[in-house]
């Protein structure tokens, strides 16, 4: 069984062609800019849409925690008593409460990935494993590409690479492209920002790119973080030196998961950072180049 909170059909850009992409809940970064939050923590949560509710008042009912509780008539959820049991969700019509994540057996996301083969030999697309961090599910990941392989499905593995190197190793040999993420070059400016520090990510990046034909770098731009030009110039040199790696996707930072901040009753720490105008995009591709590079912007 794997946790899984989200499953993106039609999906363009994860990878070549149109692909299904299967999210896995947990990673062990905690980027400020990430815009699926509700992929970080590897345990359950909820997800709480105040401005839904009708107040009837089913969940107190339910709720085994008593997190949820009527005070001057207005139902109030107190998140820190929440076991996310998923109770309040069932009796919930309204759709104020919902489980981030659904555990899944290998058949069930088979099954989906399936319904849509006739978009995958079309557009020469597949499937895309990401999260939060595939690689933190491990032995699911590697029974469902050997399964996608059986069935000559096209496979795409996003990563963060801050994962054990034996479980980079029990993967590769499934995987027909990975989308390998680099935040930062600095380690300890890394671990600041994303909570872990870099070598580990560099070392395994370094592995791939030694023993696997396909790998593409894609980096978030987030201005202010790592748009300058040390980080750019450290990066250019680091992936113009891999092997097996000449290409670099450049991804301009957006807004797009705040209102998931909200519901999972998080704060959003970059709501006073702006996505990057198109001219700085090309500016960032341009320093990129110069290291002989292929460089692309969006996915």
């Amino acid at each position: 069984m794997a946790r899984i909170f989200n499953i993106m059909k039609y999906s363009i850009h994860d990878g070549p062609g149109i692909r299904t992409t299967i999210f896995f809940k947990g990673c062990p970064l905690c980027c400020p800019w990430c815009h699926n939050p509700e992929g970080q923590r590897f345990d359950q949560e909820l997800m709480y849409r105040q401005d839904r509710c009708i107040g009837c008042g089913q969940c107190i009912k339910v709720c085994p925690s008593k997190a949820i509780v009527s005070i001057e008539g207005q139902l109030v959820y107190l998140r820190e008593k929440c076991l996310a049991c998923g109770e309040c969700s069932r009796i919930c019509h309204a759709g104020v409460r919902e489980l981030v994540a659904k555990e899944m057996s290998l058949q069930e996301v088979m099954a989906e990935i399936e319904k849509d083969l006739i978009f995958y030999d079309e557009s020469g697309g597949g499937v895309t494993f990401s999260g939060g961090e595939a690689l933190g599910q491990p032995d699911f990941l590697r029974e469902i590409l050997k399964e996608c392989r059986r069935k000559e499905i096209h496979t795409a593995v996003e990563t963060a690479g801050f994962v054990r190197l034996d479980s980079l190793q029990m993967i590769s040999p499934y995987v027909d492209l990975f989308l390998y993420d680099l935040k930062l070059m600095d380690s300890r400016k890394h671990q600041d920002v994303t909570g872990v520090p870099n070598e580990l990510i560099k070392a395994n990046l370094r592995w791939l790119a030694e023993n696997h034909p396909k790998v593409i770098v894609r980096v978030a731009i987030i201005p202010g973080i790592n748009d300058d030009e040390d980080n750019l110039r450290q990066m250019g040199a680091f992936v113009s030196s891999l092997k097996c790696v000449a290409e670099i996707h450049c991804l301009p930072y957006h807004k797009a998961g705040v209102d998931k901040y909200l519901r999972l009753g998080l704060e959003y720490s970059l709501s006073d950072i702006q996505s990057p105008v198109d001219e700085s995009m090309v500016q960032i591709a341009k320093r990129l180049e110069r290291f002989g590079l292929k460089v692309k912007i969006g996915g």
